[in-house]
């Protein structure tokens, strides 16, 4: 048998004396600003929630969500965005029921099976609006002389959710609209207040800081029952026309996030929810809320890609 000599033992000796250094570890989710991607242009309902959620989520994660406007599209521009980030969990989606009319539309080859939900935050539905000096005083009125020409309805662009609505108005009434996109509530909502157009499908929220200012004029929201702050608008189901359509509003990240980074934008959206900073910025709004969890939002989208599916069908809107 061979003995180290007394150097080589000494040297052995030493390197046993040395610290052992550990694999590097990943930082912890989040270890760096996550970007809350709204796709629609500032102003409108989307962005607001989304801002007001950002500023909210402050106290329920270590870093800041950072509002990135990526709007166009209905939406499928800022969601594609979002599904081709680089890093699992510094992108956030912030999805609108848009999701899921487009792809029944042949619009986009995006869907909701592309994301993993964490929450449901709203729900809103869409409202019949004109000028508050529109000669139109109730929807039947408004209704009646679409019949004689062609109104200019705007929405929040081709397949978007107020587009439908606009639609099955059209279906149930026998009334023709020139349906007029724009990149968002807000463009189109301006563009009424310029009076370039006769009226808009978007949502009571997206409106009420216009028809508090006495600028526009809400003739009938798509409801099961009449909302807070339009509580002297009827429904359409109080005219006779049983149309009930609305956006929620929610947040996702794409398929194949990882378990760790789900479980904890979920907890951070469950908190964030509960501040009142963000319940009382939703009633300033007047945006309705409807909390729901990764489970919950699932079976909403789940159940909405059906419905919106049957109706795109039933109005021949594929494919435009």
């Amino acid at each position: 048998m061979t003995f180290p000599n007394r150097r080589d033992l000494l040297g052995l000796l030493a390197l046993a004396a040395l610290p052992l250094c550990p694999m590097a570890q990943p930082a912890a989710y989040p270890s760096k600003p996550v970007e809350l991607v709204v796709p629609y242009p500032a102003g409108g309902g989307t962005d607001v929630l989304g801002r007001a959620f950002a500023v909210a989520a402050v106290k329920h994660l270590p870093q800041p969500l950072i509002v990135m406007n990526k709007p166009g599209a209905a939406g499928a521009i800022g969601w594609a965005d979002v599904l081709n980030g680089k890093e699992p969990g510094y992108k956030v989606a912030l999805l609108a029921t848009d999701l899921m009319t487009q792809p029944n539309m042949g619009l986009t080859r995006i869907t909701y099976q592309d994301f993993t939900p964490i929450a449901r935050l709203n729900y809103d539905p869409a409202a019949i609006t004109v000028r508050a000096d529109a000669p139109w005083k109730t929807v039947e009125e408004f209704i009646a002389a679409a019949k004689k020409a062609d109104f200019r309805i705007g929405n929040g662009g081709n397949g978007s959710t107020w587009h439908l609505a606009a639609a099955a108005l059209e279906d149930k009434t026998g009334a023709h609209f020139n349906h007029i996109p724009f990149a968002g509530a807000n463009p189109a909502a301006l563009t009424l207040l310029g009076g370039h157009i006769e009226a808009i499908t978007v949502s009571a929220a997206e409106v009420y800081s216009h028809v508090a200012a006495g600028k526009l004029r809400v003739l009938a929201v798509m409801s099961e029952e009449r909302i807070k702050g339009f509580e002297n608008v009827p429904t359409l189901k109080e005219r006779g026309l049983d149309i009930q359509i609305g956006t929620w509003r929610g947040l996702a990240v794409p398929k194949g996030t990882p378990p760790d980074v789900v479980a904890t934008l979920r907890a951070m959206t469950a908190k964030t929810m509960q501040e009142p900073s963000l319940r009382e910025a939703l009633e300033k709004q007047n945006m309705g809320y409807a909390y729901a969890d990764g489970e919950g939002f699932g079976a909403v989208m789940a159940r909405d890609h059906a419905y919106y599916g049957a109706l795109i069908k039933k109005l021949g809107l594929k494919g435009q």
